[in-house]
Order: structure tokens, then sequence, then C-alpha cells
């Protein structure tokens, strides 16, 4: 918006007034300042009378701060306390009249702006990160004053229609919300449930506006947001708007929702953090797709993904250590996360930045790209410093000695994870400590066994480390970082060949995987357990584990998942294939109630497909 030099002169000449006015004594109540302020400031200019008012009341406060002459130094005393209740009441004034101000503002800011920043502006009224974001019935008023701007430009008009329909087609929606997810009970999010059982169809079916039904239905056969822009490269600005309206306060019931059932492990935090990442790639697929023939859609788009994600880095539950969560799964998100790439590439460097960053790369090491992961929790940990968020910068020297230890360089592996133990006791960061722990235990269990090393007291040194972890994991009530400490554990036994143990930890560490919903760490965890077991020569269970195994990996495209391949490879060479194939029947129903029939069905082909990759 304008903050002209004669609304700031008027601002600056109204506060003066109110300090002089108090005094002279002749007022004596601070009703009486809030009826000056609601007389003197205009609706939708309260950013340029916040910004006169900060700047009178720091030269006030230089004043007192620096003046010797003990007269003008208790005139200015005076001066500041009268400043200060202005300051009160302005912030009375701006919650009593906090609507009609963010209408008339975000009037203001779409009425002088270009054609090429209207939708921006628009955007920025919605924004959840800002402190009064346009509601419903507050979109209504601003779509009612923007219709008597018709006249004047036809946009106006098409802005108005579209905020009125998506608002008609998310109240619809609205009053459907959850019936998907009541119709199947079983499975609960976003992934893997293509169809007329997902929960995009059942949208799709109660909403009547062409456009969003269109949307809902290409989601729901598991193709991407990209084929839905591919499909609607001449879509109108009032459809264009009515899409927008229709997603965000889907996605913001959803989380509400979700929110709530803090106690509920199949729903909870699990699901938000699923439904923020599912929205946040969805519109950058869309500023992907509209990319090359409409700018302002494309750049609308990625302005949408940036809010979505700033609000999800802010939340307590954000996952700092977590993997790539099980409802977040399907074919049409696989690769998901690669589209939040590019557009953070020109975001600013910001604490949420930092945080998305991080979730990128421990989602990168997850698919084996260790150089893209590397770079990512080292950009990461930069911003994290210059922001001052610490837990996020202990996260990820934490994240880099995962990943050094994927790539076999143990002596960086645990030089990071000596790094973040020692930041994180400093600090008083415990899960950033327990995650250290585990990481330098495991990075020394890697190390000793690359070297050959055989004495036993290398082994129990690094043992011990983990297993102070896990106590503090425990105690923290942490299950993210629980599940890596077992997971690690796990393995350390199993390379020092003590496999009952192992077994017991990696059981462990699946369960707990399976309750925070770690899609990548259930599939390595079960593959490590198929390895385990074959060494025992309990051949039905390394073949029940590592089939699992094997194909959740793959699902989320994981290189990892041919490790279980490999084994299973060698398992039925060994055992014959008749043998192997009835181990997998005695193993279906187990394996259904997990992974579904079609995936069941897929185990041969995956096989096949390693066989032919040799």
């Amino acid at each position: 918006m304008s903050d002209s030099l004669p609304l700031r002169e008027h601002y600056l000449a109204l506060i003066n007034d109110i300090i002089e006015t108090t005094l002279k004594g002749k007022i004596s109540s601070v009703e009486q300042v809030y009826q000056m302020l609601l007389k003197g400031i205009t609706s939708g200019t309260g950013e340029v009378f916040e910004l006169v008012l900060s700047d009178r009341l720091n030269i006030i406060q230089s004043q007192v701060d620096s003046e010797t002459d003990e007269l003008k130094k208790a005139k200015a005393t005076r001066s500041l306390r009268a400043a200060k209740t202005i300051q009160t009441q302005w912030q009375r004034w701006q919650e009593q009249n906090k609507a009609t101000e963010a209408i008339s503002l975000s009037m203001r800011e779409i009425t002088t702006a270009t054609a090429d920043e209207r939708l921006t502006a628009l955007l920025r009224a919605t924004d959840p990160n800002l402190k009064y974001p346009l509601n419903l019935s507050q979109l209504q008023q601003l779509a009612k004053s923007l219709q008597q701007f018709a006249g004047a430009n036809q946009d106006f008009q098409q802005i108005a229609d579209g905020i009125n329909r998506g608002i008609t087609s998310w109240q619809k929606i609205q009053a459907n919300l959850l019936n998907w997810m009541y119709e199947r009970k079983s499975s609960i999010g976003f992934g893997g449930i293509p169809g007329e059982n997902s929960p995009w169809a059942s949208w799709a079916k109660v909403v009547n506006s062409e456009v969003p039904q269109v949307f809902f239905q290409i989601l729901a056969k598991e193709q991407s947001a990209l084929e839905f822009a591919q499909q609607q490269q001449q879509i109108s600005l009032s459809n264009w708007v009515e899409l927008t309206i229709v997603l965000q306060f889907l996605q913001r019931g959803l989380i509400n929702w979700f929110d709530q059932q803090a106690y509920d492990i199949k729903a909870g935090p699990k699901l938000s953090i699923s439904t923020f990442l599912t929205f946040a790639v969805i519109w950058s697929q869309l500023a992907s797709g509209f990319q090359n023939q409409t700018i302002i859609y494309s750049n609308g788009a990625s302005q949408i993904m940036l809010q979505i994600l700033r609000t999800f880095a802010q939340r307590p539950y954000f996952p700092l250590y977590g993997g790539i969560f099980a409802s977040f799964s399907g074919s049409y998100l696989r690769d998901a996360l690669d589209y939040l790439d590019a557009p953070l590439r020109s975001a600013e460097g910001t604490q949420e930045k930092a945080r998305i960053l991080t979730l990128l790369g421990y989602s990168q090491r997850g698919l084996g790209r260790y150089d893209r992961s590397l770079d990512f929790h080292q950009q990461a940990v930069e911003i994290a410093r210059n922001a001052g968020d610490k837990a996020c910068e202990i996260a990820n020297l934490n994240h880099l000695s995962r990943t050094y230890v994927q790539q076999q360089n143990y002596g960086e592996a645990i030089n990071y994870s000596q790094r973040a133990l020692i930041y994180s006791r400093q600090t008083g960061d415990k899960t950033g400590e327990a995650n250290a722990l585990v990481n330098l235990g495991y990075s020394e269990v890697m190390q000793a066994k690359q070297t050959e090393i055989s004495e036993p007291e290398v082994y129990e040194s690094a043992i011990n480390y983990l297993e102070q972890g896990l106590k503090l994991a425990e105690k923290l009530n942490d299950l993210q970082s629980q599940a890596l400490c077992f997971s690690s554990l796990g393995i350390a036994y199993l390379v020092t060949a003590q496999y009952p143990t192992a077994i017991k930890y990696l059981e462990n560490a699946f369960r707990i995987a399976q309750v925070s919903g770690d899609l990548y760490l259930q599939g390595r965890n079960l593959a490590y357990l198929a390895e385990a077991n074959y060494h025992l020569a309990n051949y039905e269970k390394a073949v029940y584990s590592g089939s699992l195994g094997m194909y959740l990996l793959e699902q989320i495209a994981s290189d990892e998942w041919r490790q279980p391949a490999a084994l299973l490879t060698i398992i039925k060479g060994q055992i014959t294939t008749e043998k192997f194939q009835l181990l997998l029947q005695q193993n279906r129903q187990n394996m259904i109630a997990i992974i579904g029939v079609d995936g069941y069905d897929y185990i041969p082909t995956l096989l096949v497909k390693y066989q032919e990759d040799i």
C-alpha cells in the first residue's frame, strides 16, 4: 500500500497532539486517547500509523536515555509515558477494528496493484502467517466490495466471483470433510488409496463446481497436479481463485481436525504433517505446471506453497528428525519432495527455510541421494545458525552424521555426531543429545567393522553410547528417536554377529516406526531383520520381513530396496523356488495386513526387476 508523506505527516501530527494535550493536563483518561485515535486514523492505513508511532517512541526513548538536564528529562519521561498510552490504545483499536482494517487494507492493495500483482495481493490477505488473515465472512465482504469496482476493471469481478464460488464449494466439502475417513477406518491418510475410496474422490462427489471437481478427480486417479495444470492452461482468473479458496480452507480444515487428535496414534500430528506436506507439494506442482504459459498463476501457487511451509515449520511437531511418513505415500507423490526444492532456492534465508531444508535433506538420504542430502543439511546448518535456531542446527549436524555413515565416510560421521553431542549438551537440547549419542555409537560401530577391529571393548564403548541415547529417548517419550535408537542398536548387534539380540532391537524399532509413521525406517528395519533371521537359518521370517522391507522401500523410491531383494534372491536360490513361494503363501495374510493385496502381488515382480537390473 502507499504510505505517502502527507499521511505520515498527518499521523505524526496526531501523535504529537495527543502527547502535548496530555502534558497540558487536558486528557484525563485513556478513553479520551482512544477516541482521538478513532477519529484520527483512517481504516486501511494502520501500517503507516504503526511505523510513525514506532519512530516517535524510539526518538522519545533516546531523549529519556541521553538527557542530563533534570527538567528536560522529566518532560521527556512524561512524553514517553503518554506515547506508551497511545501505543496501548492503538493495540485496542487494532483488536476492535481488525476485521474492517484487514478488509480495507486488502481492498486497497488489490485495487491499486498492477494486473500482474492483483493475485499476489489477494493471496497476501489469506496468508495464515498474518496476525489477522481474512476468514470466510471477511472474504465475502471483500468480494462484495470488489464488485463495486467491477466497472473499472473486469479482474475485480472475476476475483469476487471466484471468492464466492470458492466459499460455496468449500462449505459443501466442509459438511462432508471426514466421510472418507470413517468409511475407511483401517487406513487414514492420502497415500496408497487410489480410486473411489480416496479422500479426493469423496470430495469430488460433493462439490458441484467443475474446476475443483476435475482437480479432485485427477488426484483420485493418482495423477499429479501437474497434469491438471497442463489440461487447464487457459483457466480463468475466477476459476483459479475458486480453486485457491477451496484448497486453502480444505487444508486448514483437515489440519485443525488432526491437531485435535493428539492422543490417537492413527491421526494426530502424524496426519497433520502429512497434510502440510501433501498440500505444499500440490501447490508446488501447480507452480511448475503453469510456469511456461501462465506465470501469474505459477507465481501465485509458489506463494501459497511457501505460506504453507512457513506455517508448518512453526508447528511444535515439525519433524526435525522424522522420515518419510506412511500417509504421504502413493505413486503420484513418490518423488514429491523434489518439487519443493526449486521454489525454496529463491526463498530468503529464514528459520523456516532451514527447517524445510532439513526435511528435504533427510528425505533425499532415504532416496539414496547422499550428495544432495549433504548439500541441503549444510545449507540448513548455516541458515539455522544465523537465525538462532539451535534445535534445527543440532538436528542438521546429526543428519550430516547419518548421511556420512551412508557414504561410509565414518570419520566425518563421528566428527559431526561429536559436534552435535557437545552443542546439544551446551544448549540443553535433550532430543538432539539422544540422537547425537546414537549417531556417535552407530558411526563408531560401522567404522570398527570397516577397519576389521575385533577387540570387543571397541564395540562395547560404541554400544554404550547407543544405550545411553535409547534411555534418554525413552525418558523424553520421543518415538522417532526411540525408533532410530532401537534400529541402530539392532544393526550394531547384527554387525557383531549377535543375531538374537539384533532381532529383539530391530523388531522394537519396526513397531515404533509403524506408530510414528516413518515408512523409511520401517522398510530399513525389516531389511535388517531379514538379514539377522537369515544368519539364524530362519528362512520363513527372513522371507517375510525381507519381502515387506523390499516393497516398502521401493514404494518411497529408496534404492535401499535392492538390499533385501539381493538377500531374497540368494534365499530363493538356496531353498528352491517352490519352497520360497510356499513361505510367501504361508505369510500372505500377515503381509496383506501391512501392504495390501496389491503390495503382496507386486513382490514377485520386484524380484524379477532386481534380477533384470543386475
